[in-house]
């Protein structure tokens, strides 16, 4: 089984299960999880945790993003972005000088409200569902930060490209509609990519085509693929001691049982604990490298040392 994670440039009008989903039929674990949910219209940067790392999901130290997002002046949407009913129309009478005057009251904390379209529960209740059947709810406001925000030009007319890196939870579609109305238009969102994920950029992700092309080479050649697919979690880059080294005790006359990642197995590939004593033997959050045909080809590069999330 593989273990690590795979940055996945998302397909536009899939959602991020989808994108699980696919990759559980791929790689042939069910063992799988995501980091940061992506809107079905947005692409861009969607790590992904396979095997044993998916246990690090929330355990990542860098939670920042960056998204390249469209703002699209003249017409309000029930979503936020132009996938949604067009709520409300008005001519434009603002452009590029008014919205480079209004940018850097948007930079550092603030509070954010959830858009009802989003995956936030409020009693259980995910608010898209509440949302699809006509019903608003009140939701709490959330901080967020603005880290950078900068302008990068107009691709059409009233349309203007942003940059935007942020903290965890920021909804880029709730903040192009507060910089339109601080213009005094309204806006919405014409298209997002994300482009940076923590320490994970566009120049790691790759395509479900790419991964699906890894595991076909490699189910046909007796050599691993030169994709450089995974990016191995070292364990002490994304888990707290208590968590990489915990004592699975036995009776004292009882030898515990070799197994893949225990301190009798040749397998492990971290340094032995300093002592372990006769009842209890350290049990390491480490996992050896995939031996299977398919998971050779895909994870044919193993780098501990861009982990930081």
């Amino acid at each position: 089984m593989m273990q690590g994670i795979l940055i996945v440039d998302k397909p536009t009008d899939w959602t991020s299960f989808d994108v699980i989903a696919k990759l559980r039929g791929i790689l042939g674990t069910r063992k799988l999880g995501h980091s940061g949910t992506l809107d079905p219209m947005a692409t861009g940067v969607l790590p992904v945790f396979c095997g044993g790392a998916s246990k690090a999901v929330d355990l990542q130290l860098d939670h920042t993003k960056a998204y390249r997002a469209v703002l699209r002046l003249g017409q309000r949407t029930d979503t936020g972005d132009v996938t949604g009913t067009v709520l409300e129309t008005a001519p434009v009478t603002a452009g590029e000088q008014e919205l480079l005057a209004v940018l850097p009251q948007f930079l550092g904390p603030r509070m954010q409200t959830p858009p009802m379209y989003s995956a936030v529960k409020i009693n259980g209740q995910p608010l898209y569902k509440l949302a699809r059947e006509g019903k608003t709810v009140e939701r709490k406001a959330r901080p967020i930060e603005i880290l950078d925000i900068r302008y990068e030009g107009s691709p059409a007319e009233n349309e203007y490209a942003l940059t935007v890196k942020c903290s965890k939870g920021t909804y880029i579609r709730v903040l192009l509609e507060e910089i339109a109305e601080a213009m005094g238009q309204k806006g919405t969102m014409s298209a997002l990519r994300r482009v940076a994920a923590g320490v994970y950029s566009e120049a790691d992700a790759h395509t479900l085509e790419e991964i699906q092309a890894a595991k076909d080479d490699s189910s046909t050649t007796a050599t691993p693929s030169p994709r450089c697919l995974i990016i191995e979690i070292p364990p002490c880059a994304c888990s707290p001691a208590p968590y990489r080294c915990r004592p699975r005790r036995y009776p004292s006359r009882m030898a515990a049982p070799a197994r893949p990642g225990s301190l009798a197995s040749p397998m492990i590939r971290t340094s032995t604990p300093a002592a372990v004593n006769s009842s209890a033997r350290a049990v390491l959050e480490t996992r050896p490298m995939a031996s299977t045909t398919v998971s050779a080809g895909i994870s044919s590069l193993w780098a501990p040392e861009t982990m930081t999330e």
